[in-house]
């Protein structure tokens, strides 16, 4: 079995695969003061929970974009549980040529792309709605061309209540319509429909300067609640970084 981890900035998410089978997967918040002891203590409540036996999972693949949490989930399976441990990163082989700046392009960017070329083919734009959210352009032939990174939504609206002195702190939601009635309602529009208007521009830029035709496929936490809702979108895959883990892991056990 393969335990897949994908460590965001807000949330981490876990994964075990049988082979390609994804048989669980979990979110938990991301922190960098959790201690090896604890992330091992949450793992293993997660898939005993699930009826699977840690003893069974003897490959661990993970993406970090948090360096602080990445020496901790190392010193946890390369000491404490013992596992065949691979790290996205330099020397990985991911059957992508990269023809942006490699060593600033994030791990959880590549693997996306890896899953969404496996999964879907073609030329496409992927879209991973996070604490940030970044569009990514890859072509039929897998070449990764690069990108765009945006305040995730959740940033966005907590921005408005910190840089202003009268706004409310509210939640995102769907608003009834666009023109608010009163300030908590006209926040609430212009947040939801100015983001949806953000990712659509990207989208159509990006679409004009590498595919017209190329296809849309989103994933992460904030694409639960915000795909649904933008018609340029042509997948939801909320486990695409999982996949594209348990890809990269199997192309590197081949080679």
């Amino acid at each position: 079995m393969l335990l897949t981890i994908d460590v965001g900035n807000t949330h981490t998410t876990f994964g075990v695969f049988h082979y390609e089978k994804l048989l669980a997967d979990w979110r938990v918040s991301t922190s960098s003061r959790r201690t090896s002891d604890e992330w091992g203590y949450i793992l293993k409540e997660l898939i005993t929970d699930q009826g699977i036996e840690k003893k069974n999972i003897n490959q661990v693949a993970i993406s970090c974009v948090v360096p602080p949490v990445l020496n901790t989930l190392r010193e946890l399976f390369e000491k404490k549980w013992i596992n065949i441990l691979m790290v996205i990163g330099p020397g990985v082989r991911t059957g992508l040529s990269i023809r942006a700046e490699p060593k600033e392009t994030g791990a959880d960017r590549i693997v996306n792309a890896v899953a969404a070329a496996h999964l879907y083919g073609g030329d496409l734009v992927i879209i991973d709605f996070g604490t940030a959210t970044t569009f990514c352009a890859i072509n039929a032939s897998r070449e990764y061309l690069g990108g765009s990174i945006a305040p995730g939504i959740g940033i966005s609206q907590e921005a408005l209540y910190e840089k202003t002195a009268r706004l409310p702190r509210i939640d995102v939601e769907i608003p009834d319509k666009c023109i608010g009635r009163n300030t908590v309602e006209a926040m609430h529009s212009g947040i939801f429909y100015g983001y949806i208007g953000l990712c659509r521009e990207i989208v159509m830029n990006m679409k004009k300067e590498f595919a017209p035709k190329a296809q849309v496929v989103a994933t992460g936490g904030w694409g639960t609640f915000l795909h649904s809702y933008c018609d340029f979108i042509d997948f939801f895959n909320p486990t695409l970084t999982l996949e594209g883990l348990r890809i990269i892991n199997e192309l590197n056990q081949k080679s």
